[in-house]
């Protein structure tokens, strides 16, 4: 189901990618994510307030807007009918011309005949779930440091994200979330990390975490497998690295 939330997820980039003007940073592809619907959005397209969703409760695609309310079902939905229906959806609405075009490389390929399968409702709430943790523990963390960020979701590696520079001598500045299953970690995880300028802040010397462990290969931060963890561990995690690196 990951894979699959992924792959529906890029529907959502490629609408950033063809409706609002280009960042250097990528951020008019990173989505917004509501902890009240489980709903996963684009940014406001165009000068409408139209965003193109992706429901976790419905597995479904989703039009948003004043007066707007169209829905797809991903279960036995190919790839090539979804980019249909989204490109005569984008034209009625007068947003342009929509193109499933990626400027970045996924771990997987689709095909025009892929079709979505709602293959594990079970797997799918534990997702959302995963999702609506990660947005309420790092706002509470940010709220707890009197730090800033938005929270997002970047398509490339579907990880919640936030970034902060700290406003004080340090110079640091702070990134953090929660990232899908990889090489690292074979589970959903918390991360967090220290940058002076581009580089990560060297953790070697760092003391043991409560909960979670220090990494210094390749990735320089803290990191911590969600499975079977609550909020307050979640916020407890960022806390005690956050006040390592501040240190």
């Amino acid at each position: 189901m990951t894979n699959q939330l992924h792959l529906a997820a890029q529907y959502l980039a490629a609408a950033g990618i063809s409706f609002l003007e280009k960042k250097d940073d990528d951020s008019h592809t990173n989505l917004g994510f509501s902890t009240e619907n489980a709903i996963l959005s684009t940014r406001k397209l165009g000068d409408k307030e139209i965003r193109l969703c992706l429901n976790y409760n419905l597995f479904t695609l989703e039009w948003n807007g004043p007066d707007i309310a169209n829905s797809l079902k991903l279960d036995g939905t190919s790839h090539a009918e979804i980019v249909q229906w989204i490109q005569q959806m984008a034209h009625q609405y007068g947003l342009g011309i929509y193109s499933y075009d990626l400027h970045y490389d996924l771990p997987y390929k689709i095909q025009e005949d892929y079709t979505f399968t709602l293959q594990d409702k079970h797997q799918l709430e534990t997702l959302k779930k995963h999702r609506i943790l990660a947005n309420t523990v790092i706002q509470q963390f940010l709220n707890d440091n009197h730090l800033s960020s938005e929270i997002r979701i970047w398509p490339h590696h579907f990880d919640t994200g936030a970034f902060t520079p700290l406003e004080d001598e340090s110079g640091l500045a702070i990134g953090l979330g929660m990232a899908i299953p990889d090489t690292m970690i074979d589970d959903y995880y918390f991360y967090i990390s220290a940058y002076q300028g581009h580089d990560g802040i060297d953790t070697s010397n760092f003391s043991s975490l409560t909960a979670g462990e220090w990494k210094n290969e390749g990735f320089k931060g803290a990191v911590l497998a969600i499975s079977d963890i609550d909020h307050t561990t979640g916020v407890r995690f960022f806390n005690e690295a956050f006040q390592a690196y501040k240190n």
